[in-house]
């Protein structure tokens, strides 16, 4: 099985060859913080972090790079609203990122670079630029890129230079020799953070921080650099731009971008969630409502190049789709822990089957709907099994560590199942059932029916058979 990545460079789905064998450099645009992550924010956070979770799977030392913009004229004009120090709001912000992507599962980055303490790396990329003839400063401090010096802009979003002219995201700023020219270091204007530079005060440029950056922790060209498909342009193009003058060569091998999140407009077509249209939801809000592995689920149940509708009847009916995935997944716990004796074999065929067919989604561009797919159908298979009484404890045993396996890519199942912790939580289900037993034995059913109606508000049901009581989550 070979990996294949569908490169937004060459929109060709291409076999994938690191740098160095063995090792892989990715990048990832970060977030801008000026304000809580929200759901839209969240879905790349997620997509990026099973890459690079998969990656690692098949053996990869990865080494992953998402930054933090935390230099920027939002940033700024939300410091001055609420009266403090730009970076002070960013330091903030950056806080409770940290918190918010632990509610989602998240695992961290290796490196979270800030522009604000890359200020000799983004200044010495700047320097160079100017050095190969790409930049020049204007009299108030600033430094534009020569955008017409690089023949072949707009390779990445396949838009020529009078298009993105007319796109309207031009500043006519009349000190730049052309006005596609854009700045990778800004003059200073009163009241905004700074720092020294050659050519006065002043602040980087949005596109500087990320190339220079990948630059300094990652080298010259990278294996795969991600982000959503809406930094394709300016972003992304203007980063390829920055990096192929200083270097002379390309800046990643692989471009991969998720699709954005959406939810419906007043007159019903979907739109883009984000922060300017006020169409949001923040992360910390749908956590209060939602656990992560729903959150979770409700994302990769989805291929991430697609777009994606958000609202709560979807969130439930990802939730309603994962609790049966869970329940199997306690019916496994039950059968390794009281099932009957056995081989391991009765199940070894299936494990290798739902193995492959999960490699094979994973392998075609990070398939997840169809790892996930996949997943579900092992789960259907060992149903059938614990049905039909054709499932040892053996075999349970190695269906959970198969489950286990696969979850530590996509985080969907709760990490402490089969834990200490896990058997601990069993211990105190089990008490309460069995209390619930005494009650009714004594039929004293108004407390028995109290226990039953209070587990159901936490999420969890009673199910009384003629082999005796269980539990599951609903």
């Amino acid at each position: 099985m070979t990996l294949k990545i569908q490169n937004t460079l060459t929109n060709k789905k291409e076999e994938f060859v690191p740098i160095e064998k063995g090792k892989v450099k990715m990048y990832v645009c970060g977030v801008t913080v000026y304000d809580d992550i929200h759901m839209g924010h969240a879905r790349s956070i997620i997509v990026f972090d099973v890459v690079s979770r998969y990656l690692r799977y098949l053996g990869y030392d990865v080494t992953f790079v998402t930054n933090f913009t935390d230099v920027d004229d939002k940033i700024i004009n939300r410091a001055n609203e609420r009266g403090i120090e730009a970076l002070a709001l960013s330091k903030e912000y950056i806080e409770k990122y940290f918190r918010d992507i632990e509610s989602l599962g998240v695992r961290r980055a290796d490196i979270y670079p800030q522009a604000s303490t890359s200020m000799p790396y983004i200044i010495d990329m700047v320097r160079d630029i100017i050095d190969k003839g790409y930049g020049y400063a204007t009299k108030d401090g600033s430094v534009y890129f020569r955008v017409r010096k690089i023949p072949d802009y707009g390779q990445l979003s396949n838009r020529t230079l009078d298009e993105m002219r007319s796109s309207g995201r031009v500043d006519l700023d009349p000190d730049k020799e052309d006005p596609m020219d854009f700045a990778v270091w800004k003059g200073v204007k009163p009241g905004e953070v700074s720092w020294e530079s050659p050519w006065g005060e002043g602040r980087p440029g949005w596109h500087i921080e990320c190339s220079a950056m990948i630059r300094h922790y990652l080298g010259d060209v990278i294996d795969i650099h991600g982000g959503g498909n809406d930094l394709i342009f300016p972003h992304h193009e203007n980063e390829i731009l920055q990096t192929e003058a200083v270097t002379g060569t390309h800046l990643a091998n692989y471009w991969m971008h998720n699709g954005m999140l959406e939810t419906k407009g007043a007159d019903g077509k979907a739109v883009k969630m984000s922060k300017s249209l006020k169409n949001f939801f923040k992360v910390e809000d749908v956590a209060k409502k939602f656990d992560k592995y729903t959150i979770r689920f409700y994302y990769l149940n989805t291929h991430y190049r697609s777009p994606l509708t958000y609202g709560e009847e979807n969130m439930l009916e990802a939730q309603a789709a994962l609790r049966r995935l869970w329940n199997n997944y306690r019916d496994l716990q039950a059968a390794a822990r009281d099932g009957a004796s056995g081989s391991a074999d009765c199940i070894s065929r299936d494990i290798e089957e739902a193995r492959r067919g999960f490699r094979e989604s994973m392998d075609d561009d990070f398939n997840t709907r169809a790892a996930i797919e996949a997943l579900f159908a092992f789960a259907r298979t060992t149903n059938r099994m614990m049905g039909e009484k054709t499932l040892t404890k053996e075999g349970a045993q190695a269906a959970i560590a198969f489950m286990d396996e696969i979850n530590d890519v996509l985080g969907i199942l709760p990490e402490n199942e089969g834990s200490s912790d896990d058997g601990s939580f069993n211990e105190v289900m089990q008490i309460l059932i069995d209390l619930r037993k005494e009650l009714r034995t004594k039929k004293q059913y108004e407390l028995a029916d109290m226990i039953r109606d209070r587990l159901k508000d936490a999420g969890y049901v009673i199910e009384d058979s003629s082999e005796g009581a269980k539990w599951k989550k609903i």
